[in-house]
């Protein structure tokens, strides 16, 4: 397909302005919404439910794409308005379609999904289209089956190595964001790789001599 053709394809997807958070166990910013109020965008929960613990099924919680400052979790109802019905459900279809395939595939790992982030778009067709990552550290959360343990938060092989770092120092959340560690950096390299291999079978060092491996 031509320049042309390429443009055309391009005209016609759009970007939701939603991101469509899928989680399947209580922890985060759902756990904190949970204490407060029996609920996490909506979604009514049953009653003393433990931190980290399983829900009885994924749920869609959306949040806002802030310019500035931090993303900010709405019902569904909002997103709904904010992309369209139709738009917004057949995103949604989407997103827990592929997060229920992607914590399978984790779960024969012994590795747990417990929450997940896509960006989606939908284009004049219908069709949804994935525009971002997927299912990596950066944007989910990565247990250790055997260590899984609900009542608490969860050793896990993403970014929240580095959050708790952060809060620990008592950063305030505005920039600039205080420098890590080596000790950090090094310790959330190790998870990303560790998180890396045990969900592709393959070595971390393969894929940096030869990126195209993982396709």
């Amino acid at each position: 397909m031509g320049d042309d053709g390429r443009s055309m394809m391009c005209t016609r997807l759009e970007m939701l302005p939603v991101e469509f958070v899928v989680r399947g166990y209580l922890a985060g910013s759902g756990w904190k919404d949970y204490r407060t109020t029996g609920a996490i965008c909506g979604h009514a929960l049953p009653e003393r439910l433990q931190e980290s613990a399983r829900l009885p099924e994924p749920i869609v919680t959306p949040a806002t794409k802030a310019v500035e400052g931090h993303d900010e979790n709405i019902g569904e109802a909002e997103a709904a308005a904010l992309c369209g019905e139709r738009r917004y459900e057949a995103a949604r279809s989407a997103a827990l379609a592929l997060y229920r395939h992607g914590a399978a595939h984790a779960e024969e790992r012994g590795i747990i999904l417990a929450d997940t982030k896509f960006e989606l778009g939908v284009g004049a067709d219908g069709g949804v289209v994935l525009g971002d990552e997927a299912m990596t550290p950066d944007s989910s959360r990565f247990w250790d089956a055997v260590d899984y343990a609900p009542g608490g938060p969860q050793p896990s092989f993403d970014k929240q190595f580095v959050r708790d770092w952060c809060e620990e120092t008592g950063w305030d959340k505005e920039p600039p964001g205080p420098e890590l560690p080596e000790a950090v950096v090094e310790g959330t390299r190790a998870r990303y790789v560790e998180a890396f291999e045990r969900l592709t079978g393959m070595r971390f060092a393969d894929y940096l001599a030869d990126p195209e491996v993982v396709l």
